[in-house]
């Protein structure tokens, strides 16, 4: 029989596991423009996960590192696309015990995402030889429209189903 820190620890496990299978669904299935200098990935809405409670940044970084190793660009897509997606996760996570406000959060992931597309406008300049600049332009405007429609979503389903609790 499992005792409750053991019970805890497989529960969070599973949830970043759905977490991750969720992320690759909504990628995969959903998502209208999902790789390139303009990305819709529905699935990013799962970044404000973070905003809640910081456990669930497994989940979502896995997902992410493996919709690119399967249907990205390559292992630069990996590394650049997992990082920025963790260096994202990071700030935010460490924000949960400093910024009471979930809003503020909320707005700060956005933030935190947008500004962080260099990665990716980098990656896409060695991987596709596409101008640096405008590049990051519009990946970042597509980041910041994804999450910021997202976030108000998020604070509405959190408000139904407590993340914090859930994990």
């Amino acid at each position: 029989m499992m005792n409750m820190v053991e019970r805890k620890r497989v529960n969070v496990v599973v949830t970043n596991g759905i977490i991750m299978a969720l992320y690759l669904a909504l990628t995969i299935l959903v998502s209208p423009v999902a790789s390139g200098a303009i990305q819709f990935r529905i699935s990013e809405s799962l970044n404000h996960l973070v905003v809640f409670n910081r456990k669930y940044l497994w989940g979502i970084f896995g997902g992410v590192v493996v919709y690119n190793a399967i249907f990205g660009m390559g292992w630069l897509d990996v590394v650049f696309g997992g990082g920025q997606t963790l260096l994202a996760l990071a700030l935010t996570s460490v924000l949960q015990n400093v910024i009471k406000n979930t809003k503020i959060r909320l707005a700060l992931n956005v933030l935190f995402f947008s500004a962080s597309m260099f990665l990716i406008a980098l990656m896409l300049n060695l991987t596709a030889q596409l101008p640096f600049w405008p590049t990051y332009g519009w990946t970042a405007l597509s980041e910041a429209i994804i999450m910021t429609i997202s976030a108000p979503i998020m604070y509405y389903l959190n408000q139904r189903l407590n993340f914090a609790k859930q994990i």
